[in-house]
């Protein structure tokens, strides 16, 4: 007998007993580093920032590491890095966080954005070229869901064009490329360590590279590089612009002592989102996540969508389908979150005014047009994408990813009855 839906009044499928743990689970070896760091006294950039950043690289597989207080600092000391200026241009995917883009305008630059493709929700290969043009200084991918993007044609075309390629890593710790881990094979790199991504320091960021000058020019940005000559004892002798990116000592401790664990942690985070890809197996209407032998998944997110064939049959709208199963599954007990970031929607886009007047596109590229409808296949994919990070992951184990597979399959083969207003 098939159990009635919790939005009508039947009893939920995740009961109380059932409860949720948020990422990451802290114990005693966290605790110690932390309170090490706390009891020691360079709070700034002191002993275990240096730890961070030597025991990352050598984990990762990169020649120079430098720790920052966020995912989006490590992103724009990327493109700085990449010897971009103001006005250049930097093709990056129409689908991810703000920071992909944001980053871009940071440094005065001009996003230009490129659709995904359906199946990994990635920047799209084909469509990448005929995004070029003669302003072009980088190629931003961005590795979305802890999952690595199509590399070899991306590199390809970057080398045809003389462009480097930055990889946003923030969500893909550990994730690899036809068995090389991301971040080691573009120019440069960013990791995220915020609460909710794999390696977590609280917040805080890493910039990566094997290029010694690339490392250079991105960590100039990185501390006033501006205030300083060089003869008064601070290497960045750049003469840009500088930020206040640097991190501090009690945040890289926890992020030190969690990437100790990650290869447990991560380990641990794959086998639950391999359970719940098998237990959705054959669920209607249900599109799961991706992940291929080449390009396997690191277990950060699992995204799931409705088949748009099935929103069509029925005549509703992707995006009011969507909501209506959002508040289906909240009656069943599972919290999830919609997908919102098409980032030519935006705001700072959609208006062209970073910086007032019109900055950086009045300069480089008024005519650039930032329209939605560009970009359809990203669009169906917000439209249609519910995700999580904390129903999957430890400390959630076996019991809890169990309980999350029935209550999803509880709605997807009702959603007939799924009301939608």
């Amino acid at each position: 007998m098939v159990e009635r839906l919790a939005i009508l009044g039947g009893e939920p499928a995740i009961g109380p007993e059932i409860r949720f743990r948020s990422w990451p689970e802290t114990n005693a070896q966290d605790e110690e580093l932390v309170l090490a760091s706390i009891r020691q006294d360079q709070h700034a950039y002191g002993p275990h920032v240096r730890a961070l950043e030597s025991e990352f690289a050598a984990w990762n597989g990169n020649n120079h590491c430098l720790a920052t207080n966020s995912g989006t600092a490590a992103l724009h000391m990327c493109v700085a890095a990449c010897g971009t200026h103001a006005g250049d241009e930097v093709v990056t995917t129409a689908l991810s966080w703000t920071s992909s883009a944001s980053a871009i305008i940071h440094h005065s630059a001009v996003p230009v954005f490129v659709d995904v493709d359906w199946q990994s929700m990635h920047i799209d290969p084909d469509r990448i070229e005929a995004a070029i043009s003669e302003r072009t200084r980088a190629i931003l991918v961005v590795h979305y869901w802890g999952v690595a993007c199509d590399m070899d044609p991306i590199m390809e075309i970057a080398r045809r064009h003389g462009l480097a390629v930055i990889e946003d890593a923030c969500q893909a710790h550990g994730a690899a490329y036809r068995g090389r881990r991301v971040g080691t094979i573009g120019d440069v790199a960013a990791f995220s360590l915020n609460q909710n991504k794999v390696l977590c320091g609280g917040e805080g960021g890493l910039f990566v590279t094997n290029d010694e000058a690339r490392f250079k020019r991105g960590k100039a940005v990185t501390a006033f590089s501006d205030m300083r000559p060089p003869h008064a004892g601070r290497e960045y002798d750049d003469y840009g612009l500088g930020w206040m990116y640097r991190t501090s000592d009690l945040a890289a401790a926890f992020a030190l002592s969690q990437l100790r664990q990650i290869d447990r942690t991560n380990r641990q985070a794959i086998q639950n989102w391999e359970l719940l890809y098998k237990l959705l197996e054959g669920t209607p209407h249900l599109v799961r996540p991706f992940s291929a032998s080449v390009r396997p998944t690191n277990g950060y997110a699992y995204v799931w969508r409705v088949d748009p064939a099935y929103a069509r049959d029925r005549g509703v709208p992707l995006r009011a389908l969507t909501e209506a199963i959002v508040r289906a599954l909240k009656a069943e007990g599972v919290e999830l979150s919609q997908a919102n970031w098409l980032l030519p929607a935006h705001s700072v886009f959609a208006a062209k005014n970073a910086f007032g007047g019109g900055a950086p596109w009045t300069y480089a590229r008024p005519d650039i047009s930032y329209d939605p409808a560009q970009f359809p296949v990203a669009q169906d994919c917000v439209d249609t994408c519910l995700w999580n990070v904390n129903t999957h992951r430890p400390p959630n184990g076996e019991r809890e990813v169990r309980a999350l597979a029935s209550a999803v399959r509880k709605v997807f083969e009702q959603l007939d009855d799924v009301p939608l207003g």
